[in-house]
């Protein structure tokens, strides 16, 4: 990967009480890249992008962002940095009593100065960018799952941030609108220039769009590598996540002793 990474993670451990979700983590994500971080469900993902946004502090480690170590900052210079990320939340996050132009317009109001023309025509380029320029009157309960998740990704980009996340963005959508919403994504970031973070367990619409992959697993990177090379990857957990096996590193059943004996059978 290239150097000079946008975001730097080392060594990074984090914990909810007595369950350790981290173990000391590494990955960089480079400039201008899409980048997708795949596993099961809980095994670190979202935590790892609260991490990255600052929302929670790590246990020991550093996630380091345009060359600010996070969790070293106050409250003042996170929030500056925060204006610089856009985040597409995994049910939309929108504002169910504004309208779709509303819902875009909000950053726009509450992170600058900008005269409201101005607004308005980008909140329009914005909308026009995810095809929805003709609903800018709709209430969010107007829209369809897919619509939402457009209109989430236009007001995630409404601030042209450095750095783009995406938690779960394909997750309850149909086929269709799955693919929509995956190619808006590779697009926006690829006519902004901006670096994008999906965080799925949808592995091959991911790995259609993005330019690289890591794969998690018990708190740290398990495999990772350019997503052409990761669809025909033969690492275990690697394979069994593209191809959807039961059998292989990741156990379909929880631990627990033999049947058998749960049922008497035992002799």
């Amino acid at each position: 990967m290239p150097d000079e990474p946008l975001i730097e993670i080392k060594d990074l451990h984090f914990a909810y009480g007595e369950r350790q979700v981290l173990n000391g983590i590494n990955l960089n994500i480079p400039r201008g890249k899409v980048v997708a971080i795949l596993g099961s469900s809980g095994c670190g993902k979202t935590t790892l992008m609260r991490l990255i946004g600052g929302q929670l502090q790590p246990a020991s480690g550093f996630v380091k962002v345009a060359g600010e170590v996070v969790h070293q900052l106050d409250n003042d210079a996170l929030y500056k940095l925060r204006r610089k990320m856009g985040m597409m939340f995994q049910a939309g996050g929108l504002f169910s009593d504004l309208s779709v132009y509303e819902n875009v317009a909000f950053p726009m109001r509450e992170h600058t100065d900008l005269p409201e023309e101005m607004i308005r025509d980008l909140v329009l380029m914005k909308l026009d960018a995810v095809g929805l320029r003709g609903a800018q009157k709709l209430m969010t309960g107007e829209l369809s799952g897919g619509m939402q998740r457009r209109v989430a990704l236009a007001r995630a980009v409404a601030l042209d941030p450095m750095l783009t996340m995406y938690d779960e963005p394909f997750a309850g959508l149909d086929p269709i609108s799955l693919g929509v919403i995956a190619n808006i994504i590779r697009r926006l970031s690829d006519a902004l220039g901006l670096t994008s973070i999906v965080v799925t367990y949808d592995i091959a619409e991911s790995l259609k769009i993005v330019d690289y992959a890591f794969f998690i697993d018990n708190g740290v990177v398990v495999a990772e590598g350019p997503a052409a090379e990761m669809r025909q990857s033969d690492h275990p957990f690697v394979h069994q996540f593209v191809h959807g096996e039961e059998d292989g590193p990741v156990s379909f059943h929880y631990p627990a002793r033999d049947l058998a004996l749960d049922l008497g059978l035992a002799g």
